[in-house]
């Protein structure tokens, strides 16, 4: 059993420890801040105020994703803590109801019935271990002490600041006006496909496709938010 929970922290934690959390705050901060910017540039909207509502954008939805992220992973970890302890009162109140639990987990495994017994006995004889099996096959809880919501948070909050700012950059660093929003489309797309991409390295997804994926999804997002920012400047302008 220890070889297998190596291998499921290996490949399923440790490669992409914090990558999901990147690539969550980098899309929604890119796909938000050129949305901002279309929007903004469909309501003809001078280069100061783009950058404005662009930097507000990025400091109070990164924020707002950072925290979410941080608080979603600690209820979790609290859940899990509360479910371990009720596992461990089960485990002292009703320990033979407790065996037969584990016993009829590894019998849907396939194992021959004459081995069954000392499997259950190896596993019970070890208190936490009995508890570990219980939550990961029974309630299908997978902890990880080394884990910190705290730096789950601030992937997220860094990817979004960082990532998110690439759509303004053109507005900050004097590229000329008829080609700054240009500027912007080219720098947002190739971010948008990068950070697809990388989606390759923790799921079963080919880059390309993770890439062209993500693209697609901005493209509409700030296609629907140039066309507001169009129908806006129309109405009320």
């Amino acid at each position: 059993m220890s070889t297998l929970i190596h291998t499921e922290n290996e490949h399923g934690k440790l490669k992409g420890e914090y990558l999901g959390d990147f690539v969550y705050g980098a899309n929604d901060g890119i796909i938000t801040t050129f949305a901002v910017v279309s929007g903004a540039v469909g309501a003809g909207l001078s280069p100061l105020v783009i950058v404005m509502l662009g930097l507000a954008n990025l400091v109070a939805d990164g924020i707002s994703m950072g925290l979410s992220n941080f608080l979603s992973l600690r209820s979790k970890h609290s859940f899990a803590q509360r479910e371990r302890k009720r596992e461990e009162m089960e485990i002292e109140k009703f320990p033979e109801e407790e065996r037969r639990e584990v016993h009829d987990v590894i019998a849907k495994w396939g194992i021959p019935h004459e081995h069954i017994p000392t499997i259950v006995t190896d596993i019970v004889l070890d208190k936490k271990r009995w508890v570990d099996f219980m939550m990961r096959e029974e309630l299908g809880i997978i902890e990880n002490p080394k884990d910190k919501p705290i730096f789950h948070g601030l992937a997220t909050f860094v990817a979004f600041a960082i990532i998110g700012a690439l759509p303004l950059l053109p507005y900050v660093f004097g590229v000329p006006g008829d080609l700054q929003f240009i500027v912007s489309v080219i720098a947002t797309g190739v971010s948008l496909f990068v950070v697809g991409s990388l989606r390759s390295t923790v799921t079963n997804q080919k880059w390309i496709w993770g890439g062209l994926e993500m693209l697609a999804v901005g493209s509409i997002a700030a296609f629907a938010a140039y066309l507001v920012g169009s129908w806006a400047k129309s109405v009320f302008m």
